[in-house]
């Protein structure tokens, strides 16, 4: 069943809005911000000049005009669409369909002991906006299916690593929800998409990008995931995921983390992030020594709650797969809340939002987990679900 809100209201669009992605389509590239040259490479295409593959395009295409002096097809025209699997169809009860400044959460409830917590219903929730009780105007504690990134550092660092970590991604997806649109990112100086069309159409083309391991270099792993941002408003489902697993400190990247932080916090994807810092010593044991691995971890959970996801750090490779696994159920089992805002000014601030729980021992004993809160809209920006942060 799903909560299926307008494609255009949940693509988190920038300033100006506009769906853009990062990522590069088999048959071409789209620009990277203001960076035209750093977009996310299909594998065949990554040692290829991005303007020279461009310009030489126009050139052959216009040329073959002349000669033939014939209007090429309208089918000819049309871009290659990549195969991905259609919107899950279900009960018009989990569909929302508006155009107004909706905000919608998702949250996660836990035990003490960090076990999930099913059966709360509508009227166990209390939703505050900057200390303002909200009505609460949806309520779904259903498994939907989500647009997802699956983000990899393939650096020299992680050579030894990356064959147990593909494994533990390839379980992450095998116990995701059936529907979700996925797309793998590998990344070290660069970032390529290695998935073949906007997302994987199969299991197999996931474990054939999974295992494309060219460990070397660096990582970029702030230009990686902001590039995974933009790539997931080409996806139609109702939920943005990323999952990042990386192994050190970002040394490559072009975009810094304060603008990769905000441009996270203005999306509606939540990131969940893995980090294997430290020396492996003797029993596969990672141990987090010095400041560089400390900033990372940082930057990771920093990440990960400004979105109302989760970091992770396991003591060694053998913790990976199951943390996959908990993460694919964290997913599948989340509330969705809906209310609008009684501040109803249109002023581009940051609403903080707290989502509580009206039973005082359940207070007590479970953890919500949600994003902090959302940006308003501003008042030359046209309606839309409002993004939380």
């Amino acid at each position: 069943m799903s909560l299926d809100i307008s494609h255009q209201t949940l693509c988190g669009t920038d300033a100006g809005g506009g769906l853009k992605s990062n990522c590069v389509r088999r048959g071409g590239c789209l620009p990277f911000r203001s960076m035209p040259e750093q977009a996310i490479m299909p594998r065949h295409n990554r040692k290829l000049p991005f303007l020279f593959r461009i310009h030489s395009r126009m050139i052959l295409a216009a040329f073959a005009a002349l000669i033939l002096s014939a209007p090429l097809s309208a089918q000819e025209l049309a871009p290659r669409t990549s195969t991905m699997p259609g919107p899950q169809k279900n009960n018009d009860q989990f569909k929302i369909n508006v155009n107004v400044n909706l905000v919608v959460l998702h949250a996660t409830v836990v035990d003490k002991k960090g076990h999930i917590v099913n059966g709360l219903t509508e009227k166990d929730f209390r939703v505050l906006e900057d200390g303002v009780p909200q009505k609460i105007a949806v309520f779904s504690h259903a498994d939907i299916p989500v647009t997802m990134g699956i983000d990899i550092d393939d650096s020299g660092s992680m050579r030894d690593k990356r064959a147990a970590v593909s494994a533990a991604a390839l379980t992450f997806v095998k116990t995701s929800n059936p529907d979700d649109q996925v797309f793998v990112v590998n990344f070290n100086d660069e970032y390529y998409l290695d998935t073949p069309g906007n997302f994987a159409s199969n299991m197999e083309e996931l474990k054939a990008a999974l295992t494309k391991i060219d460990s070397r270099g660096g990582t970029a792993l702030y230009d990686a995931v902001s590039a995974s941002l933009d790539h997931l408003k080409l996806g139609n489902r109702d939920k943005k995921v990323i999952l990042v697993i990386s192994d050190g400190e970002d040394n490559a990247s072009r975009y810094s983390f304060p603008d990769l932080l905000r441009q996270a916090q203005q999306s509606n994807a939540v990131i969940y992030c893995i980090g294997l810092l430290g020396e492996e010593h003797e029993g596969g044991l990672f141990k987090i020594h010095g400041g560089g691995d400390k900033r990372a971890a940082k930057v990771l959970t920093e990440l990960a709650e400004a979105t109302g996801g989760k970091a992770y750090f396991p003591k060694s490779l053998d913790q990976v797969e199951p943390i996959c696994a908990s993460i694919a159920h964290d997913i599948r089992n989340q509330y969705t809340l809906g209310y609008y805002p009684t501040n109803a000014k249109k002023d581009g601030t940051f609403r903080r939002v707290v989502i509580e729980l009206t039973d005082h021992q359940d207070s007590k004993r479970y953890v919500v987990r949600t994003r902090p809160g959302y940006y308003a809209p501003k008042e030359n920006a046209s309606p839309a679900v409002a993004e939380s942060r």
